[in-house]
């Protein structure tokens, strides 16, 4: 994977220190993520003007590289373990948080302290909180997005890391956005890390009433929390021709509160 990410260029590089606005409430570093370093570099840029503007110092981590989701996936313990101790490594200890805004890193980070007890990497995962979950205490000046959004819950953010409520609030805090429920919004959208890679035919099929679901809500934008759902989603809504926009919250977070230009 390292091979492969250091052939794509990163055109968008984050700068290693953005200061809190305002009253500050500490100091955070960004997991940037390899799928959302390269692909959706637009969320992290995102992420980091939002903590900053919710009284967060931001420093982001240049030697950081992959927190080892996939291989933890696949079984593959001992290249994570390799992944999540020089993860630790790149970090600074003198942070309060370390923020991810990808589910199935969280939630890798989350289990640093299962494979990996009493050491840095457990410490570090013990650090780690979803974006949201720091958002969602903050007084964001947000100004009115008039559409209707639902919000599918990653896997990754609701069961891996107990992440439900927080996205919903902070959505439900734009003025004029109007959130509508996603029936079976916890049911696996098909992308779960490279499944859809291994089991397509499965995949499809999730993927397929997961449509169906978001069809009923009427709603022409959806939001996931998870790089891997945002793919899913948006490969299925191309397929099947739906007008439908699939964001990350922070990206309409970002919109709302006049942040998201480049």
């Amino acid at each position: 994977m390292d091979a492969l990410l250091e052939r794509v260029p990163d055109d968008a590089a984050l700068p290693d220190y953005v200061p809190a606005r305002g009253k500050a409430r500490g100091r955070v570093a960004l997991l940037t993520g390899c799928v959302q370093r390269y692909f959706f570099h637009d969320v992290n840029r995102d992420t980091v003007r939002l903590l900053s503007l919710a009284g967060w110092d931001v420093v982001v981590p240049r030697a950081q590289a992959c927190c080892g989701a996939l291989e933890l996936h696949a079984g593959r313990i001992g290249v994570f373990r390799q992944r999540a101790r020089a993860l630790a490594a790149a970090f600074p200890e003198d942070v309060d948080h370390v923020v991810t805004n990808a589910a199935g890193c969280g939630s890798a980070l989350h289990d640093y302290g299962h494979w990996l007890p009493d050491s840095p990497a457990a410490r570090l995962g013990g650090k780690a909180r979803d974006v949201t979950e720091l958002l969602v205490d903050a007084e964001l000046p947000l100004s009115p997005l008039p559409i209707t959004v639902t919000y599918h819950d990653a896997c990754h953010l609701a069961h891996g890391q107990h992440v439900r409520s927080a996205p919903r609030v902070l959505l439900q805090r734009i003025p004029g956005l109007r959130l509508v429920e996603l029936r079976d919004s916890e049911l696996c959208c098909g992308s779960a890390g490279v499944y859809n890679i291994l089991e397509p035919d499965m995949a499809d099929r999730l993927l397929d009433l997961k449509l169906a679901r978001i069809t009923e809500t009427g709603a022409r934008v959806v939001a996931a929390g998870n790089p891997g759902c945002l793919m899913q989603l948006a490969k299925g809504a191309r397929a099947a021709g739906r007008d439908v926009e699939i964001v990350h919250p922070v990206t309409l977070l970002a919109r709302a509160a006049k942040v998201s230009e480049p």
